[in-house]
């Protein structure tokens, strides 16, 4: 909705959940090579032997854990084919699904879509911590999965060392199947860690973890993210992803299969990205709004509270129509009606884009809620 109203009314589009910075010119390359080369027939449903292969050794050298690359490894058509795949391979009726909410709307689907009922968890302001409490009160005998999103759209929050022993301590014993989605772990910022399921063994045995090329390579058109998982799991995944996904973009495989044998400037990844968080707060220091610094993807959570007292979808329809400045409400995230007046920002796009954005929104004023 946001998108149509900014190329309505030619605004400025900081809600789109891409970035406008150019992909790597050898990984372009190789894909103009395999297409030339004639690599445009089907993949194989699992993903191609090489891919999974180096996938295999960069969690290796990242999370020292070794999967099977045979057996425990699969290449979707993006992460939100994966995510969905995972919830109809284990989710049936009635079974319940925890997620933290703020959310994608698309797990909400495919979990009710399968007969399933999500259950929510509110992340706690200002930092959007979970209450494990809480957690803890709403899981009982039909919790079958809890779904993460670490680092996490739209809060851009990273979950700590205890996020990870409660989760642990949790799951411990039940037959809780933990789906993670970890597309942006590469962009973390001010030296906090990623802390994948798959570098936890307690943890990576009951987990699918979701992962990406796409928000770290600028590539996200092309449709090529990954599960990984035990054996147990993965067999379940691919019964489905035989007929919901079965083979990806073959070309685009073989270019990154070549492509991250010789990347992996990960650091750099995250640092480019914490440049453009750092660079468009300064710019809005001088704004009305209050913003909440990410610590990790590339969306930016920022609050109107002082400003207006209108509902977030309200205030970013005035935003685009008033200031030509598209952005997200955050309650497109919560199933709920909700008094937050908060909005989230993509601020993956060049210092030009970013300037005029922050430039736009320094100029709101102080509102009147009936103005």
């Amino acid at each position: 909705m946001m998108t149509q109203l900014a190329r309505e009314h030619h605004a400025i589009d900081l809600a789109l959940s891409v970035s406008d910075l150019p992909s790597p010119e050898p990984l372009v390359e190789l894909m103009h090579k395999y297409v030339l080369e004639g690599y445009n027939n089907y993949a194989p449903m699992e993903g191609i032997e090489p891919l999974r292969q180096v996938i295999v050794e960069r969690i290796k050298q990242l999370h020292q854990n070794e999967y099977n690359p045979n057996t425990e490894i699969t290449i979707t058509a993006g992460s939100t084919q994966a995510m969905a795949t995972a919830i109809s391979a284990f989710i049936k009726e009635g079974e319940e699904v925890l997620l933290f909410e703020p959310v994608s709307e698309s797990y909400i689907s495919a979990i009710e879509l399968n007969g399933g009922r999500p259950v929510y968890v509110n992340l706690k302001k200002p930092d959007f911590h979970i209450d494990w409490d809480e957690v803890k009160k709403l899981m009982n005998a039909k919790t079958r999965m809890i779904i993460i999103n670490n680092p996490q759209n739209p809060t851009g929050r990273v979950m700590n060392e205890e996020d990870i022993n409660q989760l642990k301590r949790l799951t411990n014993g039940t037959r809780i199947v933990i789906l993670s989605n970890e597309i942006f772990e590469h962009i973390v910022f001010d030296e906090e860690k990623h802390r994948s399921m798959s570098s936890v063994p307690e943890l990576a045995e009951r987990s699918l973890v979701v992962s990406s090329f796409g928000p770290v390579y600028k590539i996200s058109g092309w449709g090529i993210a990954y599960v990984v998982g035990p054996e147990k799991l993965m067999n379940e995944f691919r019964k489905i992803q035989l007929f919901q996904g079965y083979s990806v973009n073959t070309p685009g495989q073989y270019a990154l299969a070549e492509f991250l044998q010789e990347d992996n400037k990960y650091e750099e990844i995250a640092d480019f990205y914490q440049g453009r968080r750092n660079y468009f707060n300064r710019l809005m220091n001088e704004s009305n709004f209050d913003v909440i610094p990410a610590a990790g993807t590339y969306y930016q959570v920022i609050d109107y509270s002082k400003i207006s007292d209108e509902t977030d979808v309200e205030f970013a329809m005035r935003l685009v129509k008033d200031y030509g400045v598209s952005v997200l409400p955050l309650s497109a995230f919560q199933h709920e009606k909700t008094k937050s007046r908060m909005l989230r920002i993509c601020f993956a796009r060049n210092n030009e884009v970013l300037e005029e954005a922050a430039k736009r929104l320094c100029s709101v004023p102080v509102l009147h809620p009936a103005e």
